[in-house]
């Protein structure tokens, strides 16, 4: 399964390679933007996209709201996992039924 994250350009640092800075959730990684420029969208246009990254590239620009809602769900579920966490037992740490 691949998994893309929201995040939302905040920079272009090399625009003849390509590369720009993306900050998902405060974090800020640079980012690899070929799939999301062409002729009417220049790697200078791309500053304040939202974009879906995988494995460092920009596969696609989507809408803010796309963006904020698909983040509202990793987060639901990050604390979901956190729970499941807290429920689980050990095997080591069951008893034996009698």
């Amino acid at each position: 399964m691949c998994l893309g994250i929201p995040g939302q350009i905040t920079a272009i640092d090399d625009a003849e390679n390509l590369v720009a800075t993306v900050d998902v959730c405060g974090v800020r990684r640079r980012i690899n933007i070929t799939c999301i420029v062409d002729a009417e969208h220049p790697p200078a246009a791309c500053v304040g996209d939202w974009v879906l990254v995988h494995v460092g590239f920009a596969m696609s620009r989507i809408d803010e709201a796309e963006a904020l809602e698909t983040l509202k769900l990793l987060e639901e579920l990050a604390g979901m996992q956190d729970e499941l966490r807290g429920l689980a037992t050990p095997v080591d740490d069951l008893q034996p039924a009698e």
